[in-house]
């Protein structure tokens, strides 16, 4: 089965008025009209609003979190993801590891953020990988299957044919370091037969990213995994330039 290719520009906690209006110019300058990939940016939540205007149905949105709780309330400094919706957004990263090393996200809140999401409309770009030490002690299968058997556990397979999984190696985020192309198809494809073992026509039409490190120098050879679906780019999607290099890569793949 074919998937279609998503490359996804996460620009954590950067930007501003100007510098996003600049490099949104500079992706649709560069982006095909019809290109055969999706393409979308997760800015910081108060400039959500002011990107929306300028994706042009050409660029899709999205938060980089949001609140596990369904109903809004008294949850100070946290964002609902009917707010979400409301400014433009259709997906949303859940699970990313910096939320789960740095805020203390365990599985199961992860995997309570990923429900709300899809029952407020949003899909959700779920994040799973080891860190170095996990690798190093082989347990990089063990993490997956754990980070991916509490999604299921709450959610059920079928909550997989509107979500996205991305397989960032903690160990690879910002340190210069690289997955081989070999060790991202192969962790790809635990991923996949993880959803395969309840579901393999579901498992097979989710799209898995790359999420480690992703430059315009290395996309080719990563997306080239046949289990490899695009990425979640950091750094390098707050440079237009770089960004379409990525994009470009995976429309090469097809």
């Amino acid at each position: 089965m074919s998937r279609q290719y998503l490359v996804a520009g996460n620009w954590k906690m950067n930007g501003s008025l100007a510098a996003n209006a600049e490099l949104m110019e500079g992706i649709l300058a560069g982006l095909p009209a019809n290109a055969p990939v999706e393409v979308l940016v997760c800015p910081p939540a108060p400039y959500l609003q002011s990107v929306a205007r300028q994706c042009a149905g050409r660029i899709r949105l999205g938060g980089q979190n949001l609140s596990e709780q369904e109903k809004p309330g008294a949850f100070t400094g946290e964002v609902h993801g009917a707010m979400l919706r409301e400014v433009g957004c259709e997906y949303v990263i859940v699970g990313h590891s910096e939320r789960r090393a740095l805020y203390g996200e365990t599985d199961e809140v992860v995997a309570r953020k990923f429900r709300t999401a899809q029952a407020l409309g949003l899909k959700p770009v779920l994040c799973v990988g080891e860190t170095l030490a996990e690798r190093e002690a082989s347990q990089t299968e063990t993490v997956l299957r754990r980070q991916i058997q509490a999604v299921l556990d709450l959610c059920g397979i079928d909550s997989f044919e509107h979500a996205v999984v991305a397989y960032e190696p903690v160990w690879a985020i910002g340190t210069g370091k690289t997955a081989t192309p070999q060790q991202a198809q192969d962790a790809h494809a635990f991923i996949r037969g993880e959803l395969a073992n309840r579901n393999a026509k579901i498992a097979n039409s989710t799209q898995v990213l790359y999420g480690g490190s992703v430059k315009a120098d290395n996309a080719l050879e990563l997306f080239a995994g046949q289990d490899v679906d695009g990425g979640l780019i950091g750094g390098a999607s707050l440079k237009a330039a770089d960004f379409l290099a990525i994009c470009a890569a995976a429309q090469a793949q097809r």
